[in-house]
């Protein structure tokens, strides 16, 4: 037997109130309806079915044996839909499914990979699918659920949740320090070997620097230059240059002491670093979840390279 296409699940759960209650208007009120509304709902279920399921007096409501039966099975049936609700509920919570996650090569290895160990830990059904690169993702075309980038936003389609601002800084290992020198100036910068990161393959590259009011422009001149982040990061820790990186990308290796400030007082422009969603109707519960963590710890970011004489060495 078809169930009746008008047949809704409001119209039972009201049945079954009715039922329980012994009254319509108990039932309307348990089901914020109006007395009319309720029985028009009623009278629809029994035209629906073709049976009536309830004997009306001027006193009471009684179901006939067609509404006994229906009680029955209506109950068993609206239970098994809580059951389920309940299940899938749980199921969200529990945070199944994969998670697709953009960001720059430098940022994913060093801040994103360790800063979400643990959430993937609470939910070992969660898989983290992450798409690493310094080229910007266009996350209306490819499947990525969230990225988190660096800079201010230029599609105003796209939705913004702010997570930090960091500068950018130079940086260099204390044995390259030791073997050429601390620059005092960026004009001095023209001695060492700067370690040039270019995306656009650009003919030439000019590094800015502020201190105060004060604002200097140099030409970046090195051997050494990439596409890749991650990689004018690693040059630097290994002694072969000095390189402007964004301060979140070389925090853990200043703390460790890979890495050290040259000319603290100098840095460069305040980037915003931004996760940015491609939509924000319809998101899973995964994709949000993940999103609330990354807004909890990077405001648990204590990033020093805001402050002008953070890991620095001291001058010959």
């Amino acid at each position: 037997m078809n169930w009746p296409a008008d047949l809704q699940l409001a119209q039972l759960q009201l049945f079954i109130r009715l039922a329980d209650a012994g009254s319509l208007s108990a039932a309307a009120r348990q089901m914020h309806l109006t007395p009319a509304a309720a029985s028009a709902s009623l009278k629809r279920l029994e035209a629906s079915l073709a049976v009536r399921l309830v004997e009306r007096s001027t006193r009471s409501m009684r179901l006939t044996p067609e509404g006994e039966l229906l009680r029955d099975h209506a109950q068993r049936a609206l239970g098994v839909l809580d059951d389920a609700r309940s299940l899938l509920g749980a199921q969200r919570e529990e945070l199944a499914g994969e998670v697709h996650l953009a960001s720059p090569l430098d940022l994913g290895r060093t801040v994103l990979s360790p800063m979400l160990s643990p959430f993937l830990a609470r939910h070992p059904k969660l898989r983290l699918v992450l798409h690493l690169s310094d080229a910007v993702h266009d996350l209306m075309r490819e499947r990525v659920d969230l990225a988190v980038r660096y800079g201010v936003l230029q599609d105003s389609s796209l939705v913004v949740r702010p997570l930090l601002e960091t500068r950018r800084v130079l940086v260099a290992s204390p044995g390259y320090l030791a073997a050429h020198g601390h620059p005092a100036h960026p004009d001095d910068l023209a001695r060492h070997n700067c370690l040039v990161l270019n995306l656009k393959s650009r003919p030439e590259i000019r590094w800015t620097f502020h201190r105060g009011t004060e604002t200097v422009q140099v030409k970046a001149n090195g051997n050494r230059v990439a596409d890749d982040g991650g990689l004018v990061r690693e040059w630097a820790v290994a002694g072969l240059g000095i390189a402007f990186k964004a301060g979140l990308d070389v925090l853990a290796d200043l703390k460790a002491g890979r890495l050290v400030r040259v000319m603290p007082a100098w840095h460069g422009d305040t980037t915003p670093v931004q996760a940015i969603l491609p939509t924000q109707r319809h998101l899973p519960l995964r994709v949000r979840r993940l999103l609330d963590e990354l807004v909890m710890q990077f405001a648990r970011v204590d990033d020093t390279t805001s402050n002008d004489n953070s890991g620095s060495a001291p001058p010959d």
